[in-house]
């Protein structure tokens, strides 16, 4: 099994894999990327194609091979990421090969919902019990040939009809429950969770089912929506509702419509639209955007038009920005919905998604519309209101194209508009310190130099040049860290034995102990002790290890029962030096 692993990591470089998914650039040995799997401005994703690893050293402090990064990128199981990579690396693997117990309960899992998804589509189209449901659907204009494509299904007014069901079909009931169609009450008792419900299976980019989506036929009392709670499958924000069917009509049209509600995408596919997706829930997440990064670039937003609607769309464009999308806006005014725009007036709404307004002249309106009068307070809170998305602009042109064009809406100055846009910047700064700062603080600095030092070592092609720098300045005794000790012994007998340096013989001559501290020094980001690293900056940072070995020393010294005096002069000597040294540096 080990065998069939190492073959397929063998045959799939990590970067080359890597960069098929996210943007890398090159940093000494290593390459570095914005982390996917949480939000950043500036790069923590390290990638090192020596040891074929990666790690975060940001917010998420994840990593691991390329079947890590699969998993976590496609939310798949250690089996199905290593089935993926054997087939794309040419590796021949029968499931007999793993025994992977993740995966066995999700296939349980994906089966189960599969088997709901066909009994309450059954249910809606060929049962009786169904004809309300059909009934509410057709005035809904929603026809046959949508009803199939989404696979819609009805559940009924009953409280155990799919449980019964599923244990027909061999489900267990706590099968139903971490599937989450069914429920279990305090007392025990397992009910299903949807009834009297139009139902909406979601669907993962795979084409799978994660989930459900139920919508009562009345709102009368009761909550319109409800949603699979999360689960090993469904995970919220990441999901986009008819994704699977509309990955590659955007793919071919080069933008994604994005709709808020699961009849809006229906409506929209009803009249050709089928590059749209909706999100699930009010919010458009940066998972979501994530996901629709794979197929395009641009972004049409097309949510609800009341207040809500407005902020939601306006919580997504920093983060879009931050993606690299190119962002704009279709309106659905007069009407509350896209749903309700296609029913009253479809060559208004098709001609409003073919001519998207540019986000930030969105923002703009949208201000404008608020504060619609002149006097000066309304003027501040229409600044207010965009001077924080103008920072989010990226471009220089384009950020100078908006400053002038609010400045001459509010008849001011641009620099008025650039001094709002600095106070709202320097107000962030001050809420939010830098996290690597406030990491150097907690982290112990000289452990944190040591990592540094010898990371700086192992990016150079040659590194006996700095070792011999090094070793004039601060021995291999002076590290704090065994570990560390021992892999610079290890580079010390390595050179003496090669006239050239390969990193991969050498890391084949160390041990199995050392390999783990060794990716850990590869992987580090030297931006997090120094943002501007050289040579002079390392033989600094020798100097400052030199400093704090030899204060260690006199402290222990100094603890001593008998201090020896001597040492201890001898040692203040040299820290005396060492002090000169680095005034000068």
């Amino acid at each position: 099994m080990d065998n069939i692993i190492e073959e397929v990591k063998k045959r799939i470089d990590i970067v080359d894999f890597i960069s098929g998914f996210i943007s890398l650039k090159k940093s000494g040995r290593n390459f570095k990327a914005i982390c996917p799997f949480h939000q950043e401005k500036t790069p923590s994703l390290v990638i090192s194609p020596d040891r074929q690893i990666w790690h975060c050293f940001g917010a998420c402090q994840t990593g691991g091979d390329t079947i890590s990064f699969l998993m976590k990128w496609n939310n798949l199981t250690f089996y199905e990421a290593l089935k993926e990579l054997a087939e794309k690396g040419g590796v021949p693997l029968s499931k007999t090969d793993v025994a992977d117990k993740e995966w066995q309960q999700k296939e349980r899992l994906l089966s189960l919902n599969r088997i709901v998804c066909e009994y309450y589509h059954y249910l809606l189209t060929s049962h009786p019990i169904g004809e309300k449901a059909r009934n509410y659907l057709t005035t809904r204009c929603i026809d046959q040939k949508i009803i199939s494509i989404f696979e819609l299904g009805y559940a009924p007014d009953s409280w155990n009809s799919l449980f019964k069901y599923l244990q027909k079909k061999k489900f267990t009931p706590s099968e139903g429950v971490n599937a989450g169609v069914l429920i279990q009450s305090e007392k025990g008792t397992l009910y299903d969770r949807f009834r009297k419900r139009i139902i909406f299976p979601l669907f993962n980019p795979k084409g799978q089912i994660i989930g459900f989506s139920g919508r009562t036929l009345k709102n009368e009392g009761e909550a319109k929506y409800i949603n699979t709670p999360e689960t090993t499958l469904y995970h919220k924000r990441e999901t986009l509702f008819g994704i699977d069917k509309a990955q590659d009509a955007i793919k071919k049209k080069g933008v994604a419509l994005l709709v808020e509600g699961e009849f809006d995408i229906l409506s929209c596919f009803r009249i050709g639209l089928t590059h749209t997706v909706a999100v699930k829930g009010s919010a458009v997440t940066y998972e979501q955007l994530l996901l629709l990064k794979r197929y395009t670039q641009k972004i049409t937003l097309c949510l609800d038009a009341d207040f809500s609607g407005q902020e939601t769309t306006k919580k997504a464009i920093a983060d879009a920005e931050q993606l690299g999308f190119e962002i704009s806006v279709t309106t659905v005014s007069p009407y509350k919905d896209p749903d309700e725009a296609i029913t009253h007036d479809i060559t208004l709404f098709k001609k409003n998604t073919e001519n998207p307004l540019p986000i930030y002249d969105f923002i703009i309106h949208t201000a404008q519309q608020r504060y619609p009068h002149s006097d000066a307070l309304s003027k501040k809170k229409i600044g207010d209101d965009i001077a924080p998305f103008l920072l989010t602009i990226n471009n220089p042109i384009v950020q100078s194209y908006y400053v002038k064009k609010v400045a001459q809406l509010l008849d001011v100055e641009p620099r008025s508009i650039e001094s709002l846009m600095q106070k709202i910047k320097r107000q962030k700064i001050l809420r939010k310190r830098i996290p690597l700062k406030r990491t150097m603080h907690e982290t112990n600095r000289f452990d944190l130099m040591q990592k540094y030092i010898l990371h700086y070592l192992f990016q150079e092609d040659d590194p006996s040049v700095f070792l011999t720098t090094m070793q004039h300045i601060f021995h291999t005794s002076d590290f704090s860290i065994i570990a560390y000790q021992k892999i610079l012994n290890e580079l010390v007998i390595f050179l003496k034995h090669n006239t050239t340096f390969e990193i991969q013989r050498f890391i084949q001559s160390l041990s199995a102990a050392l390999l783990p501290v060794f990716d850990e020094i590869l992987l580090f980001d030297m931006v997090i002790f120094d943002p501007n690293v050289n040579e002079k900056t390392s033989t600094r940072t020798l100097y400052e290890l030199k400093r704090q070995s030899l204060k260690n020393k006199i402290s222990i010294e100094m603890r001593e029962e008998t201090p020896n005096e001597n040492n201890i002069k001898m040692l203040m000597k040299d820290l005396s030096e060492v002090e000169k040294k680095l005034t000068v540096l």
